[in-house]
């Protein structure tokens, strides 16, 4: 998975520096719960689309229309689930991030 899926590559970097930031941050204990699920739920949906686009491809010829439609709903649901999720870290995080950098 890691050396065939660039989009895993970039989301496992996100997601060791947003770690880390949950770690140096004084968060609550639920935001850092939080944060480690919204990690989780877009590790989840990445490999969950990874396999629905291979399955896809041993089925129906790659430019068949259904499986082109799949694959992007599959896309989609992925990146709406990375934006709500960079939503709430931007929620969590943003008051330390201007406390940091206003002393």
């Amino acid at each position: 998975m890691f050396r065939n899926e660039q989009n895993f590559r970039i989301q496992l970097v996100v997601a060791v520096v947003v770690a880390g930031f949950a770690w140096y941050f004084p968060l609550s204990d639920a935001e850092r719960i939080l944060v480690l699920l919204l990690i989780m739920l877009i590790f989840i949906l990445e490999l969950v689309n990874s396999a629905i686009e291979r399955f896809t491809d041993i089925l129906k010829p790659r430019m068949h229309q259904h499986v082109r439609v799949v694959k992007d709903i599959m896309a989609g649901t992925v990146l709406i689930a990375s934006v709500g999720a960079m939503i709430l870290g931007l929620m969590i995080f943003a008051p330390h991030i201007i406390e940091l950098f206003s002393k």
